[in-house]
């Protein structure tokens, strides 16, 4: 009963879903990775417009991050022999840059 409610001790007694494609899906998960948070506290930061701040120092953090670059790096490999380049790839690819360069603020 406890897990229901949150820090400032607000009942969260409602349930929220919704359908997404498995590559939305994918990017999604990504994004909640690199960032450290929970899936849930992930989507309350991001519809009440609060910055997401990712917690560096977050052991799960640096696995996603060590993980999503070595199939960055994989990726960059295949580019380079077929030389062509994924509007989603580059998109994760940012996306990480932002986050790694954000942790050294």
């Amino acid at each position: 009963m406890l897990k229901s409610i949150d820090a400032k001790g607000r009942w969260r007694s409602l349930a929220v879903a919704f359908r997404m494609s498995p590559e939305e899906n994918a990017d999604l998960d990504v994004r909640v990775r690199l960032s450290g948070l929970t899936k849930q506290e992930y989507f309350l930061r991001r519809i009440s417009e609060r910055e997401v701040v990712v917690q560096g120092s977050s052991p799960r953090v640096y696995k996603a991050l060590r993980n999503q670059i070595a199939d960055i790096l994989q990726e960059m490999k295949r580019l380079e022999t077929a030389g062509d380049a994924d509007d989603e790839f580059l998109a994760i690819l940012r996306l990480v840059a932002e986050t790694v360069n954000g942790m050294r603020e």
